[in-house]
């Protein structure tokens, strides 16, 4: 059974906190207790109702106490597919939220309000969708119960949104009417919006096809461990065990070990101490080489007719995460995959204006949630992608040297871009 990750975003009061709730709630994958204690802390509404926002707002209690809780997780399954939620704040001076639990999605969904339609929170959500390359993507237009289901007003949003979505690139865009106060359109069909003809949120989240977002064409691997056990039985075993980034591995396969730029040839795959023919992404497995070259964590290996960029200066937009301003000249450990590099920012070129993309001249030291176009440097050189071609190989992240915190989120580029 395959694992779909998803963020939900929308504006203030969106109605995200309920459609969390209604898909747990409508999919049955409440507990008894939590159902109880959520049926409890309801009983005196007066139309009965449970007030499924409950959910995941308990959370905003917690934050009032003082926990900080960035991102919250919602796990849930149907029997088609494993579920994870990521719910994280939409407002914009949570912008550094909204990008960790987008990270690593494979869709998003954007709330918009039927009565207000496309506004400025929906520009930006679809913004960092855009950046961070979410490969799908569901608009689902809520409380349509509040404008008496109007197939006019949810093709009018449809129609705003869209031009929003040819602007940024988004391409693989579904459009969902929806209540998720009253269920409509949410696990079932709703039989209150006859008009649409397409499947309900559950049913399309369930049939999406994620197989294809996984690059498969530049095959990258980069070493997390190498494995000697020197026993009598393996004295001269020597795999390096690593996941498969991307692309496809095969036994005979000329290689190249980087930043080392040594050439070698696949002499061994293994999968769970299993000799095979060939490994692919996401599988994490063990390859041995057919010379024995001096490797070390971090170090990738890559065809041969297949090369990655391989630099000690970065062209990058970064989106800064620490209450500590950025200043150029500051020194930090980047971290990419498993490879750690000591690295200084060098220069600030613009700051990044998440609403609208514009290009902003950079006044002073880069503040939390800011986001702008930066050229690291690295004590060693960097083998990588840029983000807009294998995302799993053009991210990165800077840490503090002193308190061992992340401060930024990297999105790696092309010397071009």
């Amino acid at each position: 059974m395959d694992l779909l990750r998803f963020i939900t975003a929308g504006s203030v009061d969106d109605g995200k906190s309920t459609l969390i709730g209604r898909l747990l709630y409508d999919s049955k994958n409440i507990l008894i207790d939590q159902l109880e204690a959520l049926e409890k802390s309801t009983k005196n509404r007066t139309d009965g109702s449970v007030d499924l926002a409950l959910l995941t707002d308990g959370l905003r209690a917690e934050r009032e106490q003082g926990i900080t809780i960035d991102v919250a997780y919602r796990y849930f399954t149907t029997p088609k597919r494993k579920f994870i939620i990521a719910d994280a704040p939409g407002h914009v001076q949570y912008t550094r939220n909204m990008i960790t639990g987008a990270s690593n999605a494979n869709l998003i969904i954007i709330l918009i309000d039927a009565r207000q339609g496309v506004v400025e929170q929906t520009r930006r959500h679809s913004i960092i969708a855009s950046l961070l390359k979410i490969p799908h993507v569901v608009v689902a237009i809520n409380k349509m119960d509040l404008v008496e289901y109007s197939q006019d007003v949810f093709n009018n949003i449809v129609i705003d949104y869209s031009e929003v979505a040819k602007q940024l690139g988004l391409t693989d865009i579904t459009y969902i009417p929806i209540s998720a106060l009253n269920g409509d359109n949410i696990v079932d069909r709703s039989e209150r919006i006859t008009w649409y003809e397409g499947r309900p949120l559950l049913q399309f989240l369930e049939e999406v096809e994620i197989e294809n977002d996984v690059n498969l064409s530049h095959p990258r691997f980069q070493v997390q461990f190498v494995i000697r056990p020197q026993t009598e039985e393996l004295h001269d075993y020597r795999g390096y065990a690593g996941k498969v980034v991307s692309g496809i591995y095969r036994k005979g396969d000329k290689v190249k070990l980087l930043p080392a730029d040594i050439e070698t040839t696949i002499s061994k795959l293994e999968i769970a101490g299993e000799e095979v023919g060939e490994v692919f992404a996401p599988q994490s497995a063990v390859i041995h080489l057919a010379n024995d070259i001096d490797i070390s964590r971090g170090d990738t290996i890559v065809k041969t007719d297949d090369l990655p960029q391989v630099s000690n200066e970065l062209e990058v937009l970064l989106c800064w995460l620490d209450e500590k301003p950025l200043q150029s000249g500051n020194k930090y450990i980047l971290q990419h995959n498993s490879r750690l590099v000591k690295a200084i920012v060098k220069q600030i070129a613009y700051k990044l204006d998440v609403n609208t993309l514009q290009q902003q001249p950079v006044e002073g030291p880069v503040k939390l949630n800011e986001v702008v176009k930066a050229t690291i440097k690295t004590a060693s050189p960097l083998v990588f992608d840029a983000y807009d071609k294998i995302s799993e190989n053009g991210g990165a992240i800077l840490i503090d040297e002193t308190s061992n915190s992340t401060v930024a989120s990297v999105l790696l580029q092309s010397k071009d871009q």
